[in-house]
């Protein structure tokens, strides 16, 4: 990884966005904020105070305006918490400053709209507001035209470096549940069932890709060698689809089981599939295959010593 990239990157393992004092130096950089420009911000302090809450109120209006937003705010005790959170985000704007500290509160509010499900949109049409509420009261109080627009310029270009950070740690955190959501997809998908002790079935349903064929040999592996398993049953009923792809995939999870000291046994192989891997001249001569899963049950049994008699059957 180059020296930039370890300076800010999205945290798999929480969803969280890393930054460093370099990093914020060159966002800063991009944004061209300067000393100056954090003067000029500092010195609206006082006008911020003085027009918090008129400005607070009106950005509310807006999400609450939206049936899509509003409910993100289900009651009263909700709008009034984070009413109270927003002023002390407002006001923090306007501390002069633009620090690592600074870079990483602000990194919370975009984690915070992802993890409510708020969609971006909203968060930048949204700051909109802002700029433009703030924008007629600088006008408005600074009489030096030039200097109300080189405040607003200084101002405007804090809240763009606040809102590029949320949108880097929403698509984290969304990045992150996405993650999430796909490994449990992912582990439905290959759902390796302990049968009888030491034999293990493993039904595969729908297409097989290059990607799901990595994760299924490494699911069968992790579990052949924790279950000390002497045969892995795949039944392939669910797969639509057979072709020369499959089979090899097929044939590479046998072989790895083989080498951990486990037989492979196919099963749910059709009429069709059958005529296709002799069509296709596939080699599947290492694998034991049977046309239904209870026959590959039985198979994996007899490995064992066991088999499956009527009951009443004398042994």
């Amino acid at each position: 990884m180059r020296p930039v990239e370890r300076r800010f990157q999205a945290n798999e393992a929480d969803g969280h966005v890393t930054l460093d004092e370099d990093e914020v130096s060159r966002r800063r950089a991009l944004f061209c904020i300067d000393d100056q420009d954090l003067v000029r911000i500092a010195a609206l302090r006082p006008l911020a105070e003085r027009h918090m809450d008129a400005v607070v109120d009106s950005f509310y209006e807006l999400l609450l305006g939206h049936p899509d937003t509003r409910a993100f705010f289900p009651d009263e005790v909700t709008v009034g918490r984070v009413k109270r959170l927003q002023r002390s985000y407002f006001l923090g704007l306007f501390a002069g400053r633009c620090d690592l500290a600074y870079a990483q509160d602000r990194l919370r509010v975009g984690a915070t709209h992802e993890r409510i499900g708020m969609p971006p949109k909203w968060y930048i049409g949204a700051f909109r507001k802002y700029l433009s509420l703030l924008l007629e009261r600088i006008v408005a109080e600074i009489p030096d035209r030039v200097e109300a627009m080189a405040a607003f310029d200084s101002l405007h270009k804090l809240v763009a470096f606040d809102t590029s950070l949320a949108i880097d740690a929403y698509i984290a955190a969304n990045l992150d549940s996405l993650g999430r959501q796909q490994a449990a997809i992912r582990e439905l998908s290959t759902p390796v069932i302990r049968v009888h002790d030491r034999v293990l079935l493993l039904p595969l349903v729908g297409a097989i890709d290059s990607h799901r064929a990595q994760q299924v040999m490494e699911t069968v592996l992790v579990r052949v060698i924790e279950d000390k398993a002497r045969a892995l049953i795949l039944d392939i009923a669910g797969v639509p689809v057979v072709d020369t792809r499959v089979a090899d995939h097929l044939l590479k999870t046998t072989a790895a089981v083989r080498l951990v000291g486990a037989d492979t046994i196919l099963t749910g192989v059709s009429a069709q599939v059958a005529r296709t891997i002799i069509q296709l001249g596939v080699d599947i001569s290492s694998m034991v295959t049977r046309a239904r899963l209870s026959e590959g049950i039985e198979h994996a049994l007899k490995l064992i010593g066991r088999e499956i008699r009527p009951i009443g059957d004398k042994p």
